[in-house]
């Protein structure tokens, strides 16, 4: 594959770092990424496991596993990350990984909540970045440690207090994002099911804006409702519904990280379908 830096494939520290801001939207499309890398304007973070990344990944990229991630999941050791990734306050991140989009998102989800608002996702996989024959490298990336501020994101946070408080307030609504069968299974009581399957379209880990807004709209979701995500364990698959509902226009939403897998081991009500028909199980 052609590679967009140049030097030899050893780990070593890069001698620039990004440059001028760049204003990212929550999706980023391969040519925009391509050109931000040629201009050493961005960080590329990959979140698939090390040695996947240390086979080949997008050049330039740093490797950062979403199980260390979750291993770390506080904001002052999230902004140790980063700072070590050399990011700081306004370098752009774009971040991406081979699961559809899932644990991508979470990062990005993580990285905005300690106050990184540059944070985008890659549009595609990296399976579908090599089947378009786009440039790959394997060259272990380590950049100058960078600093970075600590302003947690309150707005985008929900645990399960909160949850608990919005199941009975209006405007506020729950959205299950595990698959029809486990939604139907048990959910919190009220919420309402987005499979992460009917998300995503082919080529793209998340449909164009107008599609998801009409599909949200038509599972009657308002567009002026607050809207807490959720899915089985860590915030996954409902991370990637969370940036499909930002993608989608709506302003007010919010990830329960922990999910159902905490809401179960504290005890809390759970809700299910003991009748479900056909047309319960299908998500449309």
């Amino acid at each position: 594959m052609r590679s967009l830096t140049a030097g030899p494939p050893k780990k070593k520290a890069a001698k620039t770092s990004p440059g001028p801001a760049v204003q990212l939207s929550i999706v980023c499309d391969a040519d925009t990424l391509r050109s931000l890398v040629r201009k050493k304007a961005v960080r590329v973070v990959d979140v698939r496991k090390a040695d996947d990344y240390k086979q080949d990944h997008i050049p330039t990229a740093v490797s950062l596993p979403l199980a260390r991630v979750l291993e770390n999941d506080t904001p002052e050791k999230i902004v140790g990350i980063l700072e070590e990734l050399g990011v700081s306050d306004k370098t752009p991140v774009v971040v991406y990984d081979d699961t559809f989009g899932a644990l991508a998102a979470r990062v990005a989800w993580t990285f905005q909540y300690v106050g990184h608002t540059s944070a985008a996702l890659l549009e595609m996989t990296f399976k579908q970045w090599k089947e378009l024959r786009l440039e790959t490298e394997k060259q272990a990336r380590i950049f100058p440690r960078a600093k970075h501020s600590l302003n947690v994101n309150k707005n985008i946070y929900a645990d399960a207090p909160y949850v608990e408080a919005a199941k009975s307030q209006p405007g506020k609504l729950l959205v299950d994002s595990r698959e029809r069968l486990n939604f139907l299974t048990e959910h919190i009581p009220g919420a309402k099911n987005i499979p992460y399957t009917m998300v995503g379209s082919n080529g793209r880990i998340l449909r164009k804006a107008e599609e998801l807004k009409r599909f949200i709209e038509n599972r009657g979701i308002a567009s002026n409702a607050e809207v807490i995500t959720y899915c089985g364990s860590v915030g996954t698959l409902s991370g990637l519904t969370y940036y499909a509902l930002r993608l989608a226009g709506f302003q007010n939403v919010r990830l329960y990280s922990k999910s159902f897998k905490e809401w179960k081991a504290l005890g809390k009500p759970k809700e299910e379908f003991k009748d479900a028909t056909y047309w319960d199980l299908s998500a449309e």
